[in-house]
């Protein structure tokens, strides 16, 4: 047991990141190509393909960087006391570099143009409320897991989770700032427009912050180190 050095955490979070969005973008322009005019076959498509590949992300990069993938998720993990701030900052950079690289990508993959900004505003009050909820509940599905010690359930419930959050939400719960921001650099089903993200981003930190705090009530009777296991236990070798 231990804990990979920073540069292998970063690199780990990085490509789980753009895989994570090349998967949710991928599969939204997929669907709009398989099932045109069919928006809640699209929807399901898109769900079906996120939830089972975030299971499979997590469980490739779990074991490096704890699988966070998602600003939120680092720092709650800070907060709780199991990330250095240090360290959480320099993860929020990676998943967004990541979440941006995997959206051009996806694109590519599609022939479609590297860069097309979204045109589909989402920022409605009724889309906020959704994406705050959702980062809440995706955050006591992770902390929840963790701080009773069934960490190697959390690939399977997050997959789980985000996959009905695509229908129980009206916004098809991005609760992601790094996959927000990737989302803009293309114009799919999956898109989302740059005036929409300011408002999004702000919802799920909002959410990120209500969800820590709910945490704190439900699960108070931990030791600072066992928050690290936020989504899988880090099992590498510390060379």
């Amino acid at each position: 047991m231990g804990t990979a050095p920073l540069t292998r955490r970063l690199f780990a979070e990085l490509l789980g990141s753009a895989f994570l969005a090349a998967l949710v973008i991928g599969s939204g322009i997929a669907a709009q190509t398989l099932s045109p005019h069919d928006t809640g076959l699209e929807l399901l498509e898109n769900a079906a393909a996120t939830a089972a590949g975030l299971f499979a992300i997590i469980l490739m990069f779990g074991p490096v960087s704890g699988g966070h993938f998602n600003p939120a998720v680092s720092l709650a993990d800070a907060s709780l006391g199991g990330l250095a701030w240090r360290d959480a900052g320099a993860y929020v950079l990676a998943q967004v570099a990541g979440c941006v690289t995997g959206a051009i990508a996806a694109n590519g993959m599609f022939s479609l143009a590297a860069v097309s900004i979204s045109t589909h505003h989402r920022a409605s009050p009724a889309h906020l409320l959704a994406e705050g909820i959702a980062t809440v509940g995706l955050l006591l599905v992770i902390f929840s897991l963790a701080r009773t010690r069934r960490g190697a359930t959390a690939p399977a419930a997050v997959g789980a989770y985000i996959g009905a959050a695509y229908f129980f939400t009206s916004s098809s719960s991005f609760a992601n700032p790094a996959i927000t921001v990737g989302r803009v650099f293309s114009d799919s089903f999956g898109g989302i427009a740059p005036a929409s993200v300011p408002g999004f981003v702000l919802a799920q930190l909002i959410g990120g912050a209500c969800g820590v705090a709910a945490v704190r009530v439900l699960y108070p009777d931990i030791t600072p180190g066992d928050a690290a296991e936020a989504v899988v236990p880090r099992i590498v070798e510390s060379a």
